[in-house]
């Protein structure tokens, strides 16, 4: 049994857990960008990159382990929590995330991160789409107002696809990057409704534990599918080559792809470690929030251009996330607030001679 955390503790690490977040939403997009515009072309190489630095979960886990076992007092403390139902379910949830993976690298290879960003944005509306099929989630009028703003915020990006098409770029190419990205937003939109619907159908606790170890299983089936890919198109063999021919120079190529996985990692720990010290609402409020951060730092440090078309997508989006959330807000306080009248009830009724 995972020991409880304090209240000031859950404070610290929601802080941590913010920061590390930050780091991994705004500077994941940005690093990845910055290997294919400084001469990097490997597709599968990037989508290896968004999970390879797995092995990282392991520190905390370790840290769990030691914790849970000081705390039991005993030997009986299990190494491993995750059953081999979860796990198998979790090779499966993997397998998607290497998939969209790739998707997501093929859509920041070939548009702008101003405008990647933006069409990625769109996983909330699948999100919101995807748990009404699978977990039978109550569409409110605030949530089907956010899927219509932001796909609204995607087709008006789509209205002027060639306004910020990259010098030399085919046109073919930045329409399928366009395509890959939405398909990546699907994905992951779909990826969460399942993940939900694993932890209702788990006849276990939900532990900070049992969340770390299904995402270093899904991350590490993600690598494995993406090393397959690799080793299909020849990237291993082609790493050296890129790196000699690289802008920046050979040097700078290895720090750019070791800080690549470093980074995308920082995301998906950061994601976990927020939704356990607050909410899954708490921690898609922050990406919301960055979105904004994100666009001006890949204007400024890219020099990509921010014309109408995306400031009106942005406006949208984040119109579309404030309705979300708002909504969240409300049905959550209508929840807390139904059952505190049934505990009031149950209370009188008991002290009812």
């Amino acid at each position: 049994m995972e020991p409880q955390v304090s209240s000031r503790m859950k404070k610290l690490l929601l802080v941590i857990n913010c920061i590390i977040l930050a780091v991994g939403t705004c500077g994941g997009p940005l690093i990845m960008r910055l290997y294919f515009i400084k001469g990097g072309k490997r597709i599968w190489l990037s989508s290896w990159l968004q999970t390879a630095a797995w092995p990282i979960n392991f520190i905390p886990l370790v840290i769990s382990y030691i914790y849970r076992r000081k705390s039991n007092n005993n030997n009986t403390t299990k190494l491993i929590l995750m059953t081999p139902q979860i796990l198998v379910v979790t090779i499966g949830i993997g397998i998607l995330q290497g998939y969209a993976n790739y998707f997501y690298a093929y859509g920041i290879a070939k548009l702008p991160v101003s405008t990647s960003g933006l069409l990625f944005a769109t996983q909330l509306a699948f999100t919101a789409f995807f748990a009404f099929l699978i977990v039978k989630l109550k569409l409110t009028s605030y949530s089907v107002n956010s899927v219509f703003l932001l796909t609204i915020g995607a087709v008006v990006l789509a209205l002027r696809s060639s306004g910020d098409q990259p010098e030399g770029e085919p046109k073919k190419e930045y329409i399928l990057g366009f395509i890959m990205t939405l398909a990546a937003a699907a994905l992951s939109g779909l990826i969460f409704p399942l993940v939900e619907l694993i932890y209702k159908k788990a006849q276990q606790a939900i532990t900070y534990t049992l969340v770390l170890e299904f995402q270093t299983v899904y991350c590490f089936i993600a690598t494995v599918l993406a090393t397959i890919g690799m080793i299909i198109n020849k990237d291993f063999q082609a790493i050296s080559r890129e790196a000699n021919s690289f802008e920046l120079g050979e040097s700078k190529y290895y720090i750019v792809i070791v800080w690549s996985a470093i980074v995308l990692q920082f995301y998906f720990l950061g994601v976990i470690g927020v939704i356990y010290s607050a909410s899954s609402l708490v921690s898609g409020i922050l990406i919301s929030v960055l979105l904004p951060a994100t666009e001006v730092l890949a204007v400024f440090l890219y020099g990509e251009k921010f014309n109408a078309e995306k400031g009106i997508s942005l406006a949208l989006s984040l119109w579309g996330f404030a309705s979300y959330f708002y909504g969240d807000y409300k049905e959550n306080k209508k929840r807390e607030n139904n059952q505190s009248q049934e505990t009031e009830m149950t209370d009188k009724s008991n002290c009812t001679p």
